[in-house]
């Protein structure tokens, strides 16, 4: 009985104009004239659960006819499989696939193993050095963490974290005397730290 007249009560209240329009009409599954509420005293179905998520749903085998035609691309000479793709892309009005520009992106050494000349007379004339810890004797790890802080911008957090993740690059991009003064302060409190 009560639920009746908690029912006709909220049918009688109107919803300001302002906020019917922002909102829509109020959509409560209590409102809804079909809504029957679930006993509760029955149990709860159980769904079973697929044990992967697939977002694509399950897949149905691949026909006789596509596993002929893999059989018979797999059976042909490497230069044959070759012109596969080039030949569907074409056929398919795929897009082509155009070449990324690196110009002006630093990509590190080009080549093989020996060098151009180029690159030989940049080693030669290397101004800018890199400061790598090696390691560091466990009971002066504080005072390494001090150190690492006094010719780095970085907290003590950051810095103790830098520290533990021996080796690592400490500084980039130093003078090379800056790099000697950085290895020798270092190594006299414990820290093995190299320059590249």
């Amino acid at each position: 009985m009560d639920k009746m007249k908690l029912l006709s009560f909220l049918r009688t209240v109107r919803v300001p104009p302002i906020l019917s329009k922002q909102m829509g009409p109020l959509q409560c599954r209590l409102f809804q004239p079909d809504f029957v509420p679930r006993d509760p005293m029955s149990k709860r179905k159980k769904y079973k659960y697929p044990a992967v998520y697939d977002p694509y749903g399950p897949k149905p085998p691949p026909s006789e006819k596509t596993m002929q035609l893999a059989e018979r691309i797999a059976s042909l000479p490497l230069e044959e499989r070759l012109q596969i793709h080039p030949t569907l892309a074409f056929r398919l009005s795929l897009p082509k696939i155009v070449p990324v520009s690196v110009e002006g992106m630093d990509l590190g050494p080009q080549g093989g193993p020996a060098g151009s000349p180029k690159t030989e007379e940049k080693k030669a004339e290397k101004t800018a050095f890199d400061v790598k810890l090696e390691k560091f004797d466990a009971s002066a790890k504080i005072k390494v963490i001090k150190e690492v802080r006094t010719f780095t911008s970085l907290g003590l957090k950051e810095a103790k974290d830098l520290v533990e993740k021996a080796p690592v690059l400490l500084k980039q991009g130093v003078t090379k005397e800056e790099a000697n003064e950085i290895i020798e302060k270092l190594k006299a409190i414990g820290g093995v730290a190299v320059m590249e």
